[in-house]
């Protein structure tokens, strides 16, 4: 009898007998736990065929963060060129002016700023008490910082050097209560007393005389008195002026230029007279050579 054409079980009969195979085999592994070495290893065993799969996905993804990183960076490029060619005019407008503020004042014969020292410094803490505004920064004796030496951010002046460590100082910002630093209207050199509020962003003027050519918008630079702060720095901007006939003298507030509540780089100054002179590192050299 010739059997080679004899068919085997029906689709149907495989089907249930699949199955009934895959419920027997679901409940031993669920109830028993029969399975997990074999699964450890059937893992193991399709694991690179996965990475593989997924291997043009990530391609596709590096790529796709790389060209944006590019992007980003031909853009930032672009615009710090463009800041450079900027800064670079107002560098030129600026040695100008100089040059034209020291022949005045050899006309006028009054003494001539002498250049000041610098060094980066960057924030390492802020003080968490609420009636004390201050912050700790990363230099200290070792690098020549000396009690009331004026620090700066990248718009004006944060305020002085109030303790000094081995390796991190104490920095009295000029909004604390306890604060106060002379100033004078850029416009008409009108000198004014401004001094902390105790908030971040509002300084007081204490003793304006109601008759006092003063405008709201008014830029206040440091004017060098009290020989604490060197002159000429920008520190605040006047936003408030009440003036109230039942008072002796007009109620002013300003908003100080440094941003007191993002603090991050900031930077040490050494008049000629200071006590004390900066003290580079190796990596900090270069700022020696910066005007």
């Amino acid at each position: 009898m010739n059997t080679m054409f004899t068919r085997g079980p029906s689709i149907v009969s495989r089907l249930a007998l699949a199955l009934f195979l895959s419920v027997v085999l679901i409940f031993v592994d669920h109830k028993y736990d029969g399975f997990a070495s074999i699964k450890v290893y059937l893992n193991s065993l399709v694991s690179p065929l996965q990475y593989v799969a997924s291997l043009p996905g990530q391609i596709l993804s590096s790529s796709a963060e790389r060209f944006t990183s590019h992007q980003k960076l031909l853009e930032d490029n672009r615009l710090l060129t463009l800041q450079a060619v900027i800064m670079s005019e107002k560098l030129q407008r600026f040695e100008l002016l100089q040059q034209e503020n020291t022949r005045l004042r050899l006309l006028l014969g009054s003494p001539i700023s002498a250049p000041t020292e610098k060094m980066v410094t960057e924030l390492m803490a802020v003080d968490n008490n609420p009636f004390s505004l201050q912050i700790v920064i990363d230099k200290g004796a070792i690098h020549g910082v000396y009690e009331g030496q004026t620090v700066l951010d990248d718009k004006g002046i944060v305020g002085q050097i109030m303790e000094v460590g081995t390796t991190n100082s104490r920095v009295l910002l000029l909004a604390d209560i306890s604060h106060a630093i002379p100033l004078r209207i850029a416009r008409n050199n009108v000198r004014l007393i401004a001094n902390g509020s105790g908030e971040l962003d509002e300084l007081l003027l204490e003793h304006v005389a109601h008759s006092a050519d003063i405008q709201v918008g008014d830029m206040l630079v440091s004017s060098g008195l009290g020989d604490v702060f060197p002159e000429g720095y920008p520190t605040a901007i006047i936003t408030s002026i009440v003036l109230d006939e039942s008072r002796p003298f007009a109620q002013v507030t300003a908003t100080p230029i440094a941003q007191l509540d993002r603090l991050r780089y900031l930077l040490l100054l050494w008049p000629e007279d200071a006590p004390t002179r900066p003290i580079f590192q190796d990596y900090e050299r270069a700022l020696e050579t910066v005007p």
